[in-house]
């Protein structure tokens, strides 16, 4: 089932000193992506174990109604640690990529899915659509070739680590309605390529400079549990998609709120100013019409937002496959997405705020404003009541 396409943001905020993408070719193709989630466990070493029904073990870090904020010592497994030691900044070049990509308000679905059934001869792709979600297979052959699967490297990072498969790299795209793409095993090459050829069926597009990047690296291994641990994942199986989607929408998701997120801060620093000015003041220094534009930007900002439930609440696809449900919120705890949203949604309060405010203020001008025609009609009438008296004085004399 096609979700039915959403109201695209009609305008967004932009700092001057903000970093670009350099998702495209072009001119600006120097221009670095920015990493824009303002999630803890970007950097707080943070593990979230993935559900696995198969699995049997003593492990119960993974339970998706509590948090875990790991060190190293938290991992119990003895080669899952070892390789949670190892792994770091300088080993991430030797594992395949998952990148997403929020570049606009949406994707036109219909004509995306119609150009990649076109593509299915030079990319090998067979696109499928969950809901707002379109999976498809990609495959650069012209760059990678066609035999590239018919070996496995295998990979140990300490004697005592688990066996890490690294030549898993099938390019699986995940596209979501709201205009989010995530990518597995891409190289960051073939990813600017397929930005490149896409940009024609995005609604709204993103500048640049507003474009939102999340970036992570996986890898396949039986030695231990799946699970995400300082934005390495670990699967068990590369072929299962759905695994994939469960996981992606998370990811997406969590770029999509980034892109909410500075939306707000930026509409939150271009407006500070205005309550000051209510306190020096006591009134707002802005013309009626600003003070429209500043409304009509607020509520547009806020419309949008609420718009997009798909990205704030869980997608719709776990209702139908409810076996997906406890990897996706394993995800999403990870991605710190709730608390991210709760954050959002105060933030969203002061907005509110805000926009009362210049309402209660726009109402207080114009009611000064007939106060002031009321002053002017009375005063006119005084004056002609005076000018009838002193005809009539005039009048009397005589």
């Amino acid at each position: 089932m096609q979700a039915n396409e959403e109201q695209p943001l009609l305008t967004t905020a932009q700092k001057p000193n903000s970093a670009p993408s350099p998702i495209r070719d072009g001119p600006n193709s120097q221009k670095l992506p920015r990493f824009g989630a303002q999630r803890t466990s970007r950097t707080a070493q943070k593990l979230k174990l993935l559900p696995e029904e198969s699995f049997e073990g003593n492990e119960l870090l993974g339970s998706t109604d509590r948090e875990v904020y790991s060190q190293v010592n938290r991992i119990t497994d003895k080669p899952a640690r070892r390789d949670a030691e190892k792994l770091g900044k300088s080993q991430r070049h030797l594992l395949p990529r998952v990148t997403a990509y929020c570049t606009a308000s949406s994707y036109n679905m219909k004509e995306l899915i119609r150009w990649l059934k076109a593509c299915k001869k030079i990319h090998h792709t067979h696109p499928k659509l969950f809901d707002e979600c379109l999976f498809t297979p990609f495959i650069y052959t012209d760059w990678r070739g066609d035999k590239r699967f018919e070996h496995e490297d295998v990979i140990r990072l300490d004697d005592e680590g688990g066996d890490i498969n690294v030549s898993d790299k099938q390019p699986d795209l995940f596209m979501f309605e709201y205009g989010v793409v995530v990518m597995w095993g891409f190289t960051e090459r073939e990813e600017k390529a397929f930005l490149n050829d896409v940009e024609k069926f995005e609604k709204e597009k993103l500048a640049d400079e507003d474009v939102q990047v999340e970036q992570f690296n996986y890898y396949i291994t039986q030695s231990y549990q799946p699970r995400i641990y300082n934005d390495f994942i670990t699967l068990r199986d590369g072929s299962n998609y759905m695994i994939k989607l469960s996981i992606s929408h998370a990811i997406a998701q969590s770029v999509k709120i980034s892109l909410f997120e500075e939306l707000v801060d930026n509409t939150i620093d271009d407006t500070q100013d205005i309550p000051q000015q209510i306190a020096s003041a006591g009134k707002v220094l802005m013309s009626k019409e600003d003070i429209m534009k500043s409304i009509g930007e607020l509520f547009i900002l806020r419309i949008n937002i609420n718009l997009h439930g798909s990205v704030l609440d869980s997608p719709e696809i776990m209702w139908s496959e409810p076996q997906l449900e406890p990897i996706y919120q394993a995800a999403r705890g990870y991605l710190e997405i709730n608390q991210r949203v709760a954050l959002l949604n105060q933030r969203l309060e002061v907005i509110s705020d805000l926009l009362q405010m210049l309402k209660e203020q726009l109402g207080h001008s114009h009611e000064e404003y007939l106060e002031f025609i009321i002053i002017v009609l009375v005063g006119v009438e005084v004056v002609v009541s005076l000018i009838n008296i002193i005809v009539d004085l005039f009048s009397q004399a005589k």
